[in-house]
């Protein structure tokens, strides 16, 4: 029988570093990734880094888009 969580923390011990992580969750925000680098990921990628790089993506991509906003909005492109 094995440990509880030992799955765990196998994954947590994964060696790929914290950029190709990064690489990693950019691209599935860019919605494309092939099945063999999916697979490799799954294999080598720290789940608690992925989990960092997507709540710092995500909030990149919401502050981007306020940026993007209020530039259109302050530039007159808007305007009706």
């Amino acid at each position: 029988m094995t440990e509880p969580g030992a799955d765990l923390k196998a994954a947590v011990r994964r060696k790929a570093s914290f950029g190709q992580t990064v690489s990693a969750v950019a691209w599935s925000f860019f919605g494309v990734r092939r099945g063999k680098d999916h697979e490799n990921d799954m294999a080598k990628l720290n789940p608690v880094h992925v989990v960092i790089a997507g709540v710092l993506g995500a909030a990149l991509l919401v502050l981007m888009l306020v940026l993007l906003v209020r530039w259109v909005i302050g530039s007159g492109v808007a305007a009706a």
